[in-house]
């Protein structure tokens, strides 16, 4: 991690740059925070380092490990299944309003057009912290061309817990390549305005996300037993 420029908003830098550092595994779970050596990779005082952890503590990111320290929470498998599950639901209707709209949105249309032509970018030199952007990008632009803001309103607070699943089988490279095989298909039935396609590719997208990432997350506490 390389230091931080000190503008107004650094607290909300710190704080983004350990959620990347988290998601992508650089800090990995069960990880001690140390402040201080934290604060001096970032180049910054252990002030909005604290601050920011206390965020990621709210959020169930890291939590308390010793006196007045932190570690990174490991993934729980079946906290996982039920967050896939009220995502799959949410995927769905995204993926249904979307196709109802994509002739009528240029605006929606283009910036779904832009985040499958940006996955179809990727390699597997590509860096998991890119992957999982690019993944986020995706849903991100259904969710706009839905037309809903309830929809984002929604599963933005779970994005953080979503990202550290995503990196749990996006590091897996056959599946980067059939993550957006799926893509392509969902945007495929969107474009095509076929509302009841898109809403059941997008479900099965979300329920295959969700039962690797279990079976990924049980198999590695198996191991650790």
């Amino acid at each position: 991690m390389i230091p931080l420029d000190p503008l107004p908003n650094l607290i909300d830098q710190v704080y983004a740059r350990i959620l990347e550092a988290i998601t992508d595994r650089s800090l990995p779970p069960g990880h001690r925070i140390r402040q201080n050596e934290l604060a001096e990779k970032l180049g910054v005082s252990r002030q909005p380092v604290s601050h920011a952890l206390h965020l990621l503590h709210r959020q169930g990111l890291v939590a308390e490990s010793g006196r007045r320290g932190f570690e990174v929470t490991r993934l729980d498998p079946e906290r996982i299944r039920q967050l896939y599950e009220v995502r799959g639901a949410i995927d769905a209707l995204a993926a249904k309003l979307a196709a109802g709209r994509a002739k009528s949105d240029a605006s929606g249309r283009t910036q779904l057009e832009a985040a499958l032509q940006a996955g179809r970018t990727i390699d597997r030199n590509t860096p998991l912290a890119r992957l999982i952007a690019l993944d986020v990008d995706f849903h991100s632009a259904v969710y706009r061309l839905a037309g809903n803001p309830a929809i984002e309103e929604m599963i933005t607070p779970q994005w953080p817990h979503m990202r550290r699943s995503m990196a749990t089988v996006l590091a897996e490279l056959d599946y980067r390549e059939s993550a957006w095989t799926e893509h392509e298909a969902i945007a495929a039935h969107i474009f095509a305005g076929n509302a009841k396609a898109a809403e059941a590719a997008a479900l099965a997208h979300a329920q295959t996300a969700g039962r690797m990432t279990e079976e990924r997350l049980r198999a590695t506490d198996d191991k650790a037993a």
